[in-house]
């Protein structure tokens, strides 16, 4: 399996597949959650995204220190990062700047490709919509943008979710070479 990331809209169907890969992968999973109960309505959201995963998954509730979480995972166990649209927010709201963020980014990419045990990585694509109105949004959606390319990057497979479906994502070098051969 190695380490596969999963975009899309929201209720695009990306966390299941991302839950369905991590079942199937037979192991002891670890899902590390990035968001933050800091009202009713996320509290709500937290719960019936835990009612979704099976018992005997441990859970890491982690919202900025994604190499923390990842250091008690375990090596070989699967890991479910759930979701690096939250990770992106939490750092700008913790003033974490975009140089930072990214460093960030390539440094927990890097340990999720080169982990012994497969990993499941999830996030937002929110660049397909209309520019935001205000600069933190716009700031934002450019800041995920790099972050999920950085991720797509170092995976082995990316996928696109779209209404519960999924679409493969290949790189043009590795289109053209299938083509090609």
């Amino acid at each position: 399996m190695g380490f596969v990331i999963f975009t899309g809209g929201a209720r695009s169907g990306k966390s299941a597949l991302g839950l369905q890969t991590a079942t199937a992968s037979g192991l002891p999973v670890v899902f590390i959650a990035t968001a933050e109960a800091l009202d009713d309505e996320m509290v709500r959201r937290i719960d019936l995204h835990k009612a979704e995963r099976p018992s005997s998954w441990s859970t890491v509730e982690e919202p900025i220190d994604l190499g923390r979480a990842l250091d008690a995972a375990g090596e070989t166990s699967c890991v479910v990062l759930d979701c690096l649209s939250l990770w992106v927010s939490n750092l700008l709201f913790a003033a974490v700047t975009e140089a930072d963020i990214d460093a960030r980014a390539v440094a927990v990419a890097d340990r999720m490709a080169t982990r012994p045990g497969p990993g499941v990585v999830v996030t937002n694509e929110v660049g397909s919509g209309i520019v935001p109105d205000n600069a933190l949004a716009r700031t934002y959606r450019d800041v995920l943008g790099r972050i999920n390319a950085v991720f797509a990057a170092r995976a082995d497979h990316a996928f696109l979710a779209v209404m519960g479906r999924v679409l493969a994502l290949d790189s043009l070098g590795h289109a053209l070479e299938s083509r090609a051969g």
